[in-house]
């Protein structure tokens, strides 16, 4: 473990290293949680609260059910397909009880996108909103899943307002399209059996695998991130650590939750760790209404909020957030993108607190470095490495590099994950060694602090999320009046980047607002191509590989 300069100036801040092995397994964290925090209120999610005791009951009845009912067996995969409601957690933590694998989806990936992903984790239940039930019911036939569970927005408020948010998704915002899915079992009928039900604790080892976490990693072929028992206590333990400043003995922090919790940073965060410090948790289910988003804000004061550079900029560009209580807020977190400096500026002039950049992977459990949370951030970049972590920067020949010389960065630590589902080649290609390559090219500052200056693939980030070329030019070019296509990112003030695709037709008739329909039809949202730009021609290597380098170069030239 190498020793920065940065923990000998700031030894208050945080210890470099922890006991990541304080917990066998995540539910031996978690009931340690349930225990000391249970008369707390655990989640808040439209006007309703639920208790750690609730969470802790309902997540037991939840695994009772699954072992019981269902039969399914340590290490079977289950997929959770649903925003931030109160039901995420009580699924997720009684999946992680049962001893299953679980596959967080998000809701919104096409039918495409969840045949690809339930196939290759080899999902065989699968718990989805009713919003989405009808993508599912298209590629049912097509996967292995045995069996499904249906829940609504509604169904955890419970008495007339629960009843009344469901009718209104359903009849008056017509957001639940019809499905026919007769095998399905309601989520509140499994809680109900559940509940008569015994639930047996399954022998976790630190190793078996919690998290099938689909991400492109560095080569853009979407694959599952395993991310072990161990991985996720160890992070639990490091991010408590680096919190500590922020922490006041006694005192309940509330956390805003507006980053889907199937997100690896909101997952880790703020749903493990901050179960684990018992701290209460506002759950936002649709964070683009803005309106009824600062409503929600204005109820109490908050004292910490995570999110991501186009959350943050949205929220300071509508008039109402001013009217937001800031007095007691202690920390403002930037992940999953890069925070844009008119963005942190603005913020901590308005609410008084830094909004400080971390960095990390879903390789990674996520999180590799932070800035300090004791008024020594340093913007511009992403820190230094928490507790039990080494990140360095090397060369292409696997050298470790000095201070001010850039290359890619590189990490090792107890967060860092076990390898990819089936996909031993991709592994290998990731480690060196122990040091997992990031496919990201930064620069260790003298004193320890890392900054990341461009990307090693073509990866796009947009919103955060990460959008891989590959899979948006194999939509496209399954179009019959495609002859090629190459996608790119191009700065966008908004999402940081957006997606570009230059395509050369087949047949002359092809319109933008042809090709454009056709991947709204296999591509969720945030993946779509925003500028369709039409060529005779792309640019290729002597070897026929089109060159994505020099599309973006033009494009830059143009701007």
């Amino acid at each position: 473990m190498a020793t920065f300069p940065w923990f000998k100036k700031y030894p208050k801040v945080v210890s470099q290293t922890v006991n990541p092995d304080q917990f066998p397994h995540i539910p031996a964290m978690l009931e340690h949680a349930f225990k000391q925090h249970a008369g707390r209120t655990a989640y808040i999610n439209m006007g309703k609260a639920m208790t750690f005791r609730e969470v802790d009951e309902l997540s037991k009845a939840f695994a009772a059910y699954l072992q019981n009912r269902l039969n399914l067996q340590q290490g079977d995969r289950i997929a959770i397909q649903m925003p931030n409601c109160l039901q995420y957690s009580v699924a997720l933590y009684g999946a992680l009880r049962a001893g299953l694998i679980v596959v967080n989806t998000n809701p919104l990936y096409t039918p495409r996108e969840m045949k690809h992903q339930f196939n290759d984790a080899g999902v065989k239940a699968v718990l989805v909103i009713n919003m989405f039930a009808h993508n599912l019911q298209k590629i049912l036939p097509e996967t292995g899943i045995k069996h499904v569970m249906i829940t609504g927005l509604g169904d955890m408020i419970g008495g007339i307002k629960g009843w009344v948010v469901n009718f209104v998704v359903k009849k008056i915002k017509k957001m639940v399209p019809a499905y026919d899915l007769p095998q399905a079992v309601q989520f509140n009928d499994i809680l109900s059996e559940g509940r008569k039900l015994s639930f047996k604790a399954p022998d976790i080892k630190p190793d078996d695998i919690a998290f099938l976490q689909y991400t492109g990693g560095t080569t853009g072929v979407a694959k599952g991130a395993m991310l072990t028992h161990r991985n996720m206590v160890a992070h639990t333990i490091q991010v408590h650590e680096w919190f500590q400043p922020m922490l006041e003995k006694g005192k309940q922090e509330y956390m805003v939750t507006a980053i889907p919790l199937y997100h690896i940073f909101a997952l880790a965060v703020n749903g493990i760790f901050m179960t684990y410090i018992g701290a209460r948790c506002l759950l936002i289910t649709n964070p683009r209404d803005m309106k009824a988003f600062i409503k929600d804000l204005k109820r109490e004061p908050i004292t910490m909020i995570t999110g991501v550079n186009t959350l943050y900029n949205g929220l300071l560009n509508q008039p109402d957030f001013a009217g937001v209580d800031f007095s007691k807020l202690k920390a403002s977190i930037g992940g999953g993108m890069a925070v844009q400096k008119a963005v942190a500026e603005r913020w901590k002039e308005l609410t008084g607190v830094a909004l400080v950049e971390g960095y990390g992977l879903s390789e990674t459990s996520p999180v590799l470095c932070v800035n300090p949370l004791d008024g020594t951030e340093r913007p511009g970049t992403i820190g230094v490495p928490i507790p039990n972590t080494e990140v360095g920067i090397f060369d292409e020949a696997g050298n470790k590099l000095p201070a001010g010389e850039p290359g890619e960065v590189c990490a090792r630590g107890p967060q860092v994950m076990k390898g990819y589902w089936n996909r031993e080649d991709e592994t290998r290609k990731v480690f060196m060694d122990d040091w997992f390559k990031t496919g990201d090219i930064g620069i260790m500052e003298p004193d320890g602090f890392f900054r990341i200056v461009d990307r090693k693939k073509d990866m796009i980030n947009v919103s955060g999320f990460n959008v891989y070329p590959n899979e948006i030019e194999d939509v496209i070019a399954m179009h019959p009046k495609v002859l090629e296509v190459a996608a790119i990112g191009v700065p966008d003030s908004r999402t940081t980047e957006t997606v570009k695709v230059c395509v050369v037709k087949k047949d002359s008739s092809l319109t933008e607002e042809e090709l454009i329909a056709y991947c709204r039809q296999n591509l969720t949202n945030y993946k779509l191509p925003r500028i369709v730009e039409f060529r005779d021609e792309l640019p290729k290597s002597n070897v026929g590989k089109i060159i994505r380098r020099m599309l973006r170069e033009e494009t830059n030239v143009q701007a």
